[in-house]
């Protein structure tokens, strides 16, 4: 059974969908996760694209191991140095490079012919080549370029030194049988001298039914996003390839390196730090996806599981396992079913997640993972603290003007406010307007339980932008209104980061 690898470009084009964009320690925090995951290659971002992105694909390149790190860059000189100067302190490196070579980008993005384009493609390959021993070309905008012409750009920038090469699906053009055909063709001309890669993004909805007929013929790697995340309508989605390869074995006849229990752990966490959530139907990683409430279907369940499902939930790391934990836990105990849920924490924020967790066991009678994962996350992406919550207390009612007494530490300062709103959280974030003196417009609040019973722990995310720059910020509590509270603050804090 072949082996396919998984190139996950969640960091790279997931990044680019609109309002998911990280900050250094969330882009290496996902990093750390997508290991854990068993991702072959992680594309670590576009370094020429900003400074921010340079640095954060530069220290993931200096801190992860266990996967391969890329970085992208336009077929240019200065791109392809760029890439090399960020990723080159990783053990295992990559550039990936790419130029369009269809008509329609040729003719009127880039303005050069097919001749200057297959040029300039064989030259940049052998730069990156002389600095790299992994390198990939993508032709760009693949899809609709004529086949001929195709071929002979892929096998000349093979000759210059690729060893992988990505049949990109730019536009999300194609179709399954033509793509497989297309593909199909390309391993004929090439033969087993250079792996071939496809990037197929979504947006007539058959990215991932694309990837898998390219499979089929002979595709040896898959580039692909947790929770399809990208650009207009996404990427193919990482979890829908692996789990089909790894529930139909016996068609597709080949297998990837993905740890498929991290699956659900890796898509809650990049919801927790994009905010973007997934859609309740979405295959593998949404709510529904292993819920059953036709009375047919759970009768037949109850009497054998494989009647409705082809998947079993734990195989993708669905559970919701009760902490034998509660506040008489010692430091120890905690510190373990932290090392078995998959986090490392250094001691001081571990002492600070076992505070919180104290306080969560005093409020709530069972705890879940989901529950301490919500706690530690905060943890995990520190920022530095400008704003912090001391006390707050509301006053709200039919007959009651919505009314929120806040206490905020500013710089180490204690700061009392009351405020009244059009409701209670409104209340809430003109006290916090009126102490921290931000302008700062709400553009999106979200609140969600995170599990079950009236007791939950309830998540609150928002986002916030003020002079030009959006941030996201997330909070959690029994108590909503702090969990508001602390969700907007956590944005506050962000913006004072990005403005330092």
């Amino acid at each position: 059974m072949r082996l396919v690898r998984i190139f996950d470009t969640t960091l790279r084009d997931g990044e680019q969908s609109p309002g998911a964009s990280m900050n250094v320690d969330e882009k290496l925090q996902v990093a750390k996760q997508l290991v854990k995951l068993g991702v072959d290659i992680i594309e670590a971002g576009f370094p020429i694209a900003s400074p921010g992105d340079f640095d954060a694909v530069k220290r993931i390149a200096a801190e992860i191991r266990g996967a391969t790190i890329a970085g992208l860059a336009r077929a240019k000189e200065e791109d392809i140095r760029t890439a090399w100067e960020a990723i080159k302190d990783a053990p295992q490196k990559r550039i990936h490079t790419f130029h369009s070579t269809s008509d329609i980008h040729l003719k009127y993005q880039f303005r050069v012919s097919r001749e200057e384009a297959l040029k300039r493609s064989v030259e940049m390959v052998k730069l990156a080549r002389s600095l790299a021993e992994d390198v990939e070309f993508s032709p760009m905008d693949a899809t609709r370029t004529e086949i001929p012409y195709l071929l002979d750009v892929v096998e000349a920038v093979i000759e210059a030194g690729a060893s992988t090469v990505n049949i990109p699906d730019t536009v999300g053009y194609t179709t399954p049988a033509e793509f497989g055909d297309m593909i199909r063709k390309v391993k004929e001309r090439i033969g087993d001298r250079a792996v071939i890669s496809v990037h197929c993004h979504n947006d007539l909805g058959l990215a991932v039914a694309n990837s898998l007929s390219a499979i089929k013929n002979g595709a040896g790697q898959v580039e692909c996003t947790i929770n399809g995340i990208g650009e207009r309508a996404g990427n193919c989605s990482m979890e829908e390839v692996v789990m089909n390869l790894a529930t139909r074995k016996d068609f597709y006849q080949a297998r990837t390196n993905i740890n498929t229990r991290e699956i659900i752990r890796t898509s809650r966490l990049l919801t927790r730090i994009t905010g973007i959530t997934v859609q309740p139907n979405k295959a593998i990683v949404g709510a529904n996806a292993f819920s059953h409430e036709s009375g047919i279907h759970q009768d037949g369940l109850l009497k054998e599981k494989m009647t409705y499902e082809i998947m079993r939930p734990e195989d993708v790391g669905l559970k919701q396992t009760e902490l034998v934990l509660g506040k008489h836990s010692g430091r120890h105990a905690f510190k373990e079913r932290l090392h078995e849920l998959g986090y490392e924490l250094s001691t001081e924020e571990i002492e600070t997640a076992f505070k919180k967790f104290k306080h969560l066991a005093d409020q709530k009678k069972d705890i879940f993972d989901e529950d301490v994962a919500a706690l530690v996350s905060e943890e995990v992406s520190k920022i530095p603290e400008i704003y912090g919550l001391v006390e707050l207390s509301i006053t709200s009612g039919t007959t009651i003007k919505p009314t929120a007494s806040l206490r905020l530490k500013v710089n180490g300062e204690v700061i009392d406010r009351i405020e009244h709103g059009d409701g209670p959280v409104d209340a809430v974030y003109k006290a916090i307007a009126a102490i921290t003196k931000t302008k700062s417009s709400l553009l999106k609040f979200e609140v969600k339980g995170i599990t079950g019973g009236t007791d939950a722990l309830g998540e609150v995310m928002v986002s916030l932008e003020e002079d030009g720059v959006k941030v996201r910020g997330q909070g959690a509590d029994t108590d909503i209104l702090v969990a508001s509270a602390k969700a907007y603050i956590n944005a506050l804090n962000k913006l004072a980061a990005r403005k330092k």
